[in-house]
């Protein structure tokens, strides 16, 4: 397995495990209509835009077979709440691939690039039927807020998660 920087020629590949890993983590809490009309192709030119932002850094993993099997991004928005904040936007694999270590990986990557960036706390937003919600918790994220977002019609509960040691974080992450 390999993490590396995304490409653009890697648009097709996150393009897919975003597609099919939404299908599998958000069953029974997203909408299935929403789930089921979500497309490989929208997904690809999705992040082909992404990919070409350079103020976005987003990171793949492969398997042996060179196939991307997950991904991970982070960005800074206009509505950060905080100077030298940053997000977690999307960290996501195919479900096949979960709880093999191959998150905290994709994670660590991330850390690394805020810390290069001199960033103090990082944000992440999780739905709150989501157990990936344990996975930030472990790794030393705390509560700051929650909202309401409306997905394919539901309106559903997110809760907003934040870091405010990225060294700290860094240190869980290479354990």
């Amino acid at each position: 397995m390999i993490i590396r920087k995304a490409t653009l020629k890697d648009a097709t590949g996150i393009g897919k495990v975003h597609v099919d890993s939404w299908r599998t983590t958000y069953k029974h809490i997203v909408p299935d209509d929403y789930l089921n009309n979500l497309s490989y192709e929208q997904r690809t030119e999705l992040w082909a835009q992404q990919l070409a932002d350079s103020n976005k850094y987003i990171v793949v993993a492969e398997n042996d077979l060179g196939d991307i099997i997950g991904f991970a991004s982070a960005s800074k928005r206009d509505t950060n709440p905080l100077p030298n904040s940053n997000y977690v936007e999307t960290l996501y694999l195919l479900e096949e691939y979960q709880g093999k270590g191959i998150g905290k990986q994709l994670l660590k990557d991330l850390f690394f690039y805020f810390r290069l960036k001199n960033d103090q706390t990082i944000f992440v937003e999780v739905l709150a039927e989501n157990n990936t919600k344990y996975f930030y918790e472990h790794f030393g994220a705390t509560l700051n807020t929650s909202l309401q977002v409306t997905i394919g019609g539901k309106v559903l509960e997110e809760l907003v998660y934040e870091w405010n040691d990225v060294n700290k974080v860094v240190a869980l992450l290479s354990d």
